[in-house]
């Protein structure tokens, strides 16, 4: 049992993680999809 909440805790700290890079790093879809041309407001 303790075992898979450890997996848990790992998976919601994995999720966090990858969430704030990825928001950094410029790869949300409205970053990526959009063209020059694109007013996103």
């Amino acid at each position: 049992m303790k075992t898979m909440f450890a997996a848990f805790a790992f998976t919601i700290a994995v999720s966090f993680g990858a969430y704030f890079v990825l928001s950094e790093m410029g790869f949300s879809s409205a970053e990526v999809q959009s063209a020059p041309s694109v007013r996103l407001d």
